[in-house]
């Protein structure tokens, strides 16, 4: 039979396919980086291939893993067992934390970043005056630092956001996310992105320049826990309010090993940014990252933050961008967006949940103060347009009955599109005219970059703040600050009844008339109803050429210190290991090395680490920062009896208790107890991030085989960790606990590595090894 025309069918059939891959193949990851394309076409092809060897629906968060697979056809792929190799798609840093990833870059030797990669100068600028002059002073006072990321970011192919510009998860969703892509940044709080439908992940600066030297970047297989959403969010509910009615029921550490994937009919009753304080706050119980499918709302975004293209080529593939019908999940979670209350989280914790509606009952009887001191809003969580736009719908009808702030109340932009556009738009006069003072555009109190001056060190206080975490001494150094955390209109809410006693939803006010009335549940624009007003021009683009840019770092500097490698593991058992502390409960990185004062020196290695583990319990007498020195028998700080063992040819262990390491993902936390002679960190459990930190830099994080084998472990004993000459995946580690009393006994220690993390250990640190790699080609 002959066909009609049947070249020029086909003719037409290749013309169409090609035109089509030639406009997918020219849409750019972001017009910062205009030659940067979206490989959506390899994203499909990986997920073909390992839909055919898993032979099953996979998740959302499965498609967009494995679809950057190093190897798909090869990968071996179960989940919470096997290591990925992946091939993340750009890579983010914020200024505290790409101090040292740069330092550690310019330590590999290599010419220029792999992927692309930006700076982000958010965490240094302290609220102090008000946006203007604090941003004035940190410039000044920040000058070096400055100086060095803009031109390490010249020489090796970064962009640079100079400081001023917003917080990098905002800045992020603005500009660098986009459903599917996978990217890793240098701050915990980078699953903010997970709002945009992409796999955002927070790591420490040696995992990033393993991306940025073009390696592959391993993750364990994450599990996938699902939270189907149904009915939709209305009134005083918001989005804040599903993160914090989980972190209440997974706690601090249920996420941890797993991506939580929200996914159900009541997902299109929440904006693009609300998915975004969402993802944000999935840091908080452990989550590797989280992430939302992709739909009309993040659609809406893109086109409104000029990324149109982006969004007609999501469409397109729109069937790997969310999850398979049939797909299943390790663990389900259902709320009901119609039932969901507003809630208040804390104090000391983010996981310690309570309706507003309860909570002023709650703070009565453990003795919590009641009265508010200050209410915060803004942080990379909650500082959108829409977030801005509801706490000033609150504001305006506190002013129309004469009422302002009874609380201290200070508003922190997200961004410096998000400043410009509240201030033309009228939001930032409004919340100014309560009682408000605007901020920088940067994390300021939310990560105790905050020079408060209400109260003294010690005072018993209460603040409510719209932030993420709220860690002992966490936003202002004061360990008596009871920090809780709630939306931003509810802490707008409670800055203008002065209490926790005080409901929205069923409380009355006293107007300036005497007469009383209630606040209605704030309504206000998603996006703004203009284009979004851009205003200064705040980005550094590197140059082609950088052959003649110079990155200087004085050897008298105190910020900045260029690296030495560590030293390279002796082959042998590890003898005698004095035990510097044994830490009582909760011990986070900001316990494990402080941030507030300290963000200045996170270029300076040695120091930084006069900041180690500070702020840990000392299980022996109840203190902190108060240790015994093995030799003297005195009692000193902790970095100093440290230092002291170092120079004595001490080696020494810390013994650490449940989800060591959660919070921030500054690898400070592990580089310092390498810096000062640590050679192992036994626990409980780790939290994920500080684990894959402290195996990076050539430590040992080790846990209990017997939980209970804590309680056998005592301050003065001696520990001898044998095994290391067989040391294997999946082999335990013997211990043997040497008592002063001349008794003995032996306990099993688990742990995680595998045989790359292995060979970083044996070469001393991943730098090290990557180094030898280097070396052998």
């Amino acid at each position: 039979m002959k066909h009609a025309d049947p070249e020029k069918a086909l003719g037409v059939r290749q013309y169409h396919v090609a035109s089509v891959l030639c406009q997918r193949a020219r849409v750019a990851m972001s017009h910062f980086e205009p030659n940067e394309y979206i490989r959506y076409d390899l994203l499909e092809k990986n997920i073909d291939i390992v839909r055919k060897r898993l032979n099953r629906p996979l998740t959302l968060s499965e498609k967009i893993v494995y679809g950057h697979l190093d190897d798909p056809a090869k990968q071996e792929i179960e989940r919470g067992k096997t290591y990925l190799r992946l091939r993340p798609d750009r890579v983010a840093m914020q200024d505290a934390t790409a101090q040292m990833a740069m330092l550690q870059f310019i330590s590999s030797g290599l010419p220029k970043v792999a992927v692309p990669s930006t700076i982000h100068c958010d965490h240094l600028i302290e609220a102090q005056l008000g946006g203007e002059k604090d941003l004035r002073r940190a410039k000044d006072i920040n000058q070096e630092v400055y100086n060095f990321l803009a031109t390490a970011g010249a020489k090796y192919g970064v962009g640079f956001w100079r400081p001023g510009s917003g917080i990098i998860h905002q800045i992020i969703l603005e500009n660098y996310a986009y459903p599917g892509v996978l990217l890793i940044g240098t701050d915990s709080h980078t699953p903010n992105g997970g709002g945009l439908g992409g796999i955002c992940i927070g790591v420490g600066g040696a995992d990033a320049v393993d991306v940025m030297a073009g390696i592959p970047w391993e993750l364990k297989c994450p599990k996938v826990i699902g939270v189907k959403l149904t009915g939709s969010l209305s009134g005083w509910t918001s989005p804040k309010d599903v993160i914090l009615k989980v972190a209440g029921i997974l706690t601090v550490k249920g996420g941890t090993g797993a991506i939580v994937e929200y996914h159900g009919p009541g997902v299109d009753s929440i904006s693009c940014t609300g998915m975004a304080t969402i993802c944000n706050m999935g840091a908080e119980i452990g989550a590797t990252t989280s992430v939302f499918p992709y739909n009309h709302r993040m659609k809406k975004y893109l086109s409104k933050t000029g990324r149109e293209d982006i969004a007609k080529l999501a469409d397109e593939y729109k069937d790997h961008l969310v999850p398979d019908p049939g797909c299943h999940y390790d663990q389900l979670i259902e709320i009901n967006l119609n039932e969901l209350k507003p809630h208040i989280n804390g104090p000391f914790t983010p996981d310690l949940a309570h309706p507003v509606a309860e909570v002023g009952t709650v703070a009565e009887r453990e003795g919590w103060p009641l009265d508010i001191r200050v209410g915060l809003i803004g942080s990379c969580t909650n500082s959108s347009y829409e977030d801005m736009g509801r706490s000033a719908a609150v504001a305006k009808q506190a002013l129309a009955h004469g009422l302002k702030c009874k609380s201290q109340f200070t508003i922190t932009p997200g961004s410096e599109q998000i400043r410009a556009t509240i201030e033309r738009d009228g939001y930032a006069q409004i919340l100014r005219e309560v009682g408000g003072i605007v901020l920088a555009n940067a994390c300021g109190p939310c990560i105790g970059q905050w020079d408060r001056k209400d109260i003294k060190k010690g005072e018993k206080n209460t603040i409510v703040t719209s932030y993420n975490r709220n860690f002992t001494g966490r936003n202002d150094a004061n360990p008596e600050t009871h920090a809780f955390v709630t939306s931003p209109e509810i802490v707008t809410a409670l800055a203008i009844a002065g209490t926790l006693k005080f409901n929205p939803e069923t409380d009355f006010l006293t107007g300036k008339d005497g007469k009383k009335f209630k606040l209605e549940a704030p309504d206000a624009d998603e996006l703004p109803r203009a284009e979004f007003d851009p205003g200064q021009d705040t980005y550094q683009h590197p140059p082609k050429d950088s052959s003649g840019q110079r990155v200087d770092v004085s050897p008298t500097s105190q910020r900045l210190q260029l690296l030495e490698p560590f030293d390279k593991w002796d082959g042998k058992d590890l003898e005698d290991l004095q035990i510097l502390i044994k830490v009582k409960g909760k011990c986070t990185t900001d316990h494990i090395s402080a941030a507030g004062p300290w963000l200045k020196f996170r270029g300076h290695l040695d120091n930084i680490s006069n900041n180690l583990l500070i702020g840990a319990i000392n299980i022996e007498n109840g203190k902190a920062n108060s240790v015994r020195n093995a030799v003297t028998q005195e009692f000193g700080p902790v970095p100093d009896t440290a230092r002291y063992y170092k120079k004595h040819g001490i080696r020494w262990v810390v013994i650490g208790d449940e989800n060591y390491g959660e919070g921030s993902s500054r690898e400070h936390a592990a580089l310092e107890p390498r810096h000062l002679g640590g050679r192992a960190i036994i626990t409980k459990s780790f939290a994920r991030i500080h684990e894959t930190n402290l195996k990076k830099q050539g430590l040992l994080p080790l846990t209990f085989a017997d939980p209970a084998d804590y309680n056998k472990i005592h301050p003065v004993d001696k520990l001898t960790i044998q095994g290391l000459k067989d040391f294997a995946p999946g082999k335990p580690l013997k211990c043997i606990i040497k008592h002063p009393n001349g008794t003995q006994e032996t306990i099993l220690l688990n742990h995680t590595f595998n045989e790359t993390q292995i060979e970083w250990f044996r070469a001393g640190s991943a730098l090290n090894r990557m180094k030898e790699l280097q070396q052998q080609q």
